[in-house]
């Protein structure tokens, strides 16, 4: 455990690597320093690991340097979540800084689905996340965000949080995002539109069937697109309310779990918590 020369910031890694051993994906690397940890492997769809990534300050405040990487070996299959939103709290002028580093082996199966992130008034954040996919590989993923607290009236109207995603296969680039969120995106028709709350989704290899699949469910909800671009479904969507975002997230998964993972969806039992 490290702290930062301000003196009240955490620089945390977690080390996640999964192998498949005899029919079954066995959780063979986990090495944390600082806040962050896993809690033990489960097993609800008997082969497939489930875990649960676990940060137990409960928060993020301004220098804080969290640094997760999961790699799932040739043939594992491996789905990784969080048991609750994840918080970025009000910085004093230090940007929090989020890195995701996720690899998926030949024919292996990768699953990256956190649950949201809330971004309090005055947070300065930094997101990215990396993704690097054998050719035969399969990977969904998804990102979820809340702008201030709606529910409470506190808008997000100082801060800033730059979200950064990219999606490699074999090396080559599928996917290279960078966009930036304060009050003025916020609020623009061609920003946010207004919406504090939003998702993105992405799943490798997609085929027509998976975008036809997402539309059907999505059917004329407002603030919603999909597509695919080289075998990569990306859907998108903004709304006023946090629940609704959610059970879109989790119905689209249900959709294309079955054409991308090759099995029904299995909801991790710390979602009903």
């Amino acid at each position: 455990m490290s702290v930062q020369e301000s003196g009240s910031s955490w620089e945390a890694d977690l080390r996640l690597g999964f192998e498949s051993r005899q029919g079954k994906t066995l959780l063979v690397q986990r090495r944390h320093r600082g806040p962050l940890t896993v809690q033990r492997p489960f097993y609800p769809e008997g082969d497939l690991c489930h875990v649960y990534l676990l940060h137990p300050p409960g928060g993020v405040v301004g220098g804080d340097r969290l640094d997760i990487r999961v790699n799932a070996g040739a043939e594992s299959r491996a789905l990784v979540t969080t048991p609750a939103a994840g918080k970025f709290y009000r910085s004093e002028g230090l940007a929090a800084r989020q890195s995701v580093h996720l690899a998926a082996g030949a024919t292996a199966a990768l699953e990256w689905l956190p649950q949201e992130a809330i971004f309090y008034r005055g947070a300065r954040v930094v997101s990215e996340v990396d993704v690097s996919l054998a050719e035969s590989a399969r990977f969904i993923g998804w990102e979820s965000f809340c702008f201030g607290r709606p529910a409470s009236g506190e808008a997000f109207d100082r801060g800033r949080a730059a979200f950064r995603w990219s999606i490699r296969v074999n090396e080559r680039p599928l996917l290279i995002e960078r966009f930036e969120v304060d009050d003025q995106v916020l609020k623009a028709s061609w920003g946010l539109q207004g919406q504090p709350i939003g998702a993105t989704l992405y799943a490798y290899p997609a085929s027509p069937k998976s975008l036809e699949l997402v539309r059907v469910v999505a059917g004329d909800r407002p603030a919603f697109g999909a597509t695919v671009i080289d075998d990569l479904l990306v859907c998108r969507a903004l709304d006023s309310h946090i629940e609704p975002l959610r059970r879109l997230l989790v119905e689209l998964w249900r959709a294309i779990r079955p054409d991308v993972i090759g099995r029904p969806v299995c909801l991790p039992r710390i979602w009903a918590t």
